[in-house]
């Protein structure tokens, strides 16, 4: 539709003088100090906004880069001495804008605009507020980890981490031309440079959602190592006062807990939980937390995962507040540094500084073990340095100790920017562990070569970790193993207004290594070759096909508990060594659809099927896997998530069943206001493996070495249920109410829901407010 030619007249009547378009590549912004009082209500009509400069001419940089953007945005920004505000007119002539009422980063849903903000030089990280079209927020950081043109579709952005939040103000309202927003960043929610005149950088992303565009306000190319370092500049910001911040936070829980005993099911009031969080912001830069007895209960339980490959550990993120804040500080190429190993603390502190390009974060902790008062002790010290030309050098140390037992871990990380499209990206590590008297020492080496091209794309790494290598306050997800990987892409885009508006072809061969074998030059373990073509279609949806063509090697270690039964010439029992076959050749077929972003409906279907390993058995098996996705959005307030995983391995010698599992999730949300909303959370856990036997060989049944020697596998099903229950009310940052139900549900005869009993519940509140000096 057309703007009204009344509209037209009164946005020109506001426009400012200070223009800075985009897409004629007026970069470099000198934005007016204003001390003029500005309520944040979306109006955009008090009388700073008539003198704010104005940001427009955004460009397309996704699915295709370089091109106008169909809809205009404008942006208008000032700043006064405590803030930086910036309005938002996001002109929408194609179709109403997708807007609800969201909690917190659970706008990306929604047509929104993102406003990414690196207050420190080099270019390498940005602070991100994001706002939907009634200014509802979402935050985080973005840390480029040097890929950004990686992945099947060759995408130009690296996704945001939303864990950590900011405090801000927004308010925003559809209009009959689109919508506006005001958004109000206080200074103290932001690090930045010690300095009168600050220089930062800035860019602008809107996301349309009916058409799956990104437009930004600095022109971004795909054909580049940096998505941050394309970004414009805020210039001349002088005499900013961010105040000396002083949080204190403290933290009140009660719990009533349910279990299941041989007598019956009871319940007891367990001790109310008092800690506290404290937070300095000692000058701009420099920031000191602390807390005491912290309260980290989760309020939603993790989404249950299935495991492809029981040698590689589960990932969970962290969720926890103090952990959370600063957290880019801390991230590493391979996570060296996993806070979530800190399990249940005592006490902690953490003293994070940035200066000159180069930061520093130092983390100590004291934490109960495995919920008992065996106490243990961890610190972590990480420091970087900007090199200039958005390269990096950086250094880490992590050390813990618990019961005599010590490791410590040191290493060295960086990344170079190569010219506009190349970059390399390293990282060496050792660490030194004694436990019962025994000393170990470990190696880490990782580099990846990226080339990021618009058309044809690049990444090759290499990567060793020792089998002595040990990271206690970091993730490993599978040591003793050497991996190789070279990825190449070539990606083809179709024209304006065409259905199909890009397709990418991927050839990835991967090789792995045991460690020791790698070393001393002997074959490689596992073969893998990749084929892959994704194809994005005009309003967001996509479908991807896969060939996998694997060939795995034998691994004793997986194995070094495992036998054989074997029956006697006299008639008795003998225990004989499992030995497998050296290789099992696996041929898969995995394809996925994904639906556009429609109003109130999107779905994701993925199905993997055909020969791979069955490492149960460690023999050649028939796997079927599927993961489907729906999200519902029946009101602007309500929202429905139900995912369902299903992971099923037969026997290629006579079908039989050696493992399935199932994890149907269902998540209902409604947000009764900005700031208050109801959740509930269902997940049901279904496991069943057979009784394992040596299928590629002899037939005869497989025995597993315990703590009172080897035994016979017999079946064994699992059902599980757990729900969540949660209000929350949760005005800002820091200050929130909880109350919630949590129950746990299994039993292990039969597959059948039905027959669940309680096992395990508890009814919890939690209260926080923060005190802001």
């Amino acid at each position: 539709m057309l703007l009204p030619i009344a509209l037209l007249a009164q946005v020109a009547v506001t426009t400012p003088p200070l223009v800075f378009s985009g897409i004629d590549r007026r970069l470099t912004v000198t934005i007016p100090r204003l001390d003029r009082p500005a309520t944040v209500d979306g109006q955009l009509d008090e009388p700073a906004w008539a003198h704010a400069a104005l940001l427009t001419g955004f460009t397309q940089f996704s699915p295709t880069d370089g091109i106008p953007a169909a809809d205009s945005t404008q942006i208008l920004v000032w700043y006064s001495a405590t803030a930086i505000h910036f309005g938002i007119r996001a002109f929408e002539s194609h179709g109403t804008p997708h807007a609800t009422i969201a909690d917190r980063d659970h706008i990306f849903a929604d047509d929104n605009v993102q406003l990414l903000i690196g207050t420190f030089p080099g270019g390498q990280q940005a602070t991100l507020f994001a706002v939907n079209a009634l200014g509802q927020q979402g935050d985080g950081v973005t840390v480029e980890s040097g890929n950004p043109g990686g992945g099947a579709t060759g995408s130009s952005r690296e996704a945001p981490d939303l864990s950590p939040d900011f405090d801000f103000q927004s308010k925003g309202e559809l209009t009959p031309w689109g919508y506006q927003v005001e958004v109000r960043i206080p200074f103290r929610s932001l690090r930045y440079q010690s300095s009168q005149v600050q220089s930062w950088n800035l860019n602008i992303v809107r996301e349309v959602k009916h058409s799956a565009v990104n437009d930004s306000w600095a022109p971004v190319r795909r054909a580049s190592s940096s998505f941050l370092g394309q970004s414009g500049t805020l210039v001349d910001l002088r005499d900013i006062h961010r105040g000396l911040v002083m949080e204190f936070n403290p933290e009140f829980t009660q719990t009533v807990a349910g279990t299941s005993t041989p007598t019956g099911y009871g319940y007891r009031t367990e001790t109310p939980r008092l800690g506290g969080n404290f937070r300095w912001g000692i000058s701009n830069n420099v920031a000191l937390n602390a807390t005491v007895r912290p309260d980290f209960s989760q309020v939603e339980s993790d989404a249950g995962q299935l495991t492809f490959d029981p040698r590689q550990a589960l990932f969970f993120p962290e969720k926890r507040p103090f952990f959370l804040d600063g957290i880019e500080l801390f991230q590493l190429p391979l996570p060296l540094v996993y806070t979530r190993r800190i399990a249940d603390p005592v006490a902690a502190l953490k003293i994070t500084a940035s200066r000159a390009g180069a930061t520093i974060g130092v983390l100590g902790a004291i934490a109960n073990e495995n919920g008992t008062d065996d106490k243990s002790h961890f610190g972590i010290l990480r420091a970087q340095q900007d090199l200039g030309g958005q390269s990096r050098l950086g250094v880490t140390y992590t050390g813990h100790t618990q019961s005599g037992d010590v490791n410590h871990l040191a290493g060295v990380d960086g990344r170079l920017l190569l010219g506009s499209q190349y970059s390399l990206q390293f990282q060496v590590a050792g660490s030194e562990t004694r436990s019962n008297g025994i000393r170990r020492n470990g190696a880490l080496w990782y580099g990846q070569l990226n080339a990021n091209g618009r058309h044809i794309g690049l990444a090759a790494s290499i990567t060793g970790i020792g089998d002595d290598l040990v990271a206690d306050a970091g993730f490993i997800r599978r040591p003793g193993v050497v991996t190789s990987l070279i990825d190449t892409r070539i990606t083809g885009y179709g024209r304006a207004g065409n259905r199909l508006q890009s397709i990418t072809a991927n050839i990835g061969l991967q090789g792995n290594w045991q460690y020791g074998s790698f070393i001393q030059g002997r074959g490689i373990q596992d073969k893998k070759l990749h084929l892959n073509t994704t194809a994005l279609f005009r309003g967001g949806g996509s479908a991807f096909v896969g060939v996998f063509i694997e060939l795995f090697g034998y691994d004793p270690s997986l194995y070094r508990d495992y036998a054989l039964e074997k029956r006697s010439a006299g008639g008795g029992l003998d225990t004989i060594p499992f030995t497998g076959q050296p290789t099992i050749p696996n041929a898969e077929v995995f394809v996925q659809f994904l639906t556009p972003e429609w109003r109130n409906l999107t779905a994701n279907l993925g199905y993997l099927g055909g020969h791979d390993e069955d490492f149960y058995e460690w023999a050649s098996g028939t796997l079927n896997y599927m993961h489907a996705e729906l999200n519902w959005r029946p009101t602007g307030r309500g929202r429905l998530a139900f995912s369902y995983d299903w992971q099923q391995v037969n026997r290629r010698t006579d079908g039989t069943l050696v493992h399935v599992a199932r994890i149907p999730r269902l998540k209902l949300e409604y947000q009764l206001t900005r700031t208050a909303f109801l959740r509930l959370v269902g997940e049901y856990n279904q496991d069943k493996i057979d009784s394992l036997r040596d299928v590629s060989r002899t037939e005869a049944p497989i025995l597993i070495r315990g703590p009172e020697g080897y035994a016979r596998t017999a079946a064994k099903t699992t059902n599980a249920f757990h729900g969540d229950a949660l209000f929350s009310y949760q005005p800002r940052p820091g200050t929130l109410f909880f109350a919630g139900y949590g129950s746990a549900w299994n039993e292990s005869a039969t597959t059948r829901p039905n027959h669940l009993s309680r096992q395990s519940d508890r009814f919890f509140l939690k209260a926080t407010y923060l005190f802001r000096f």
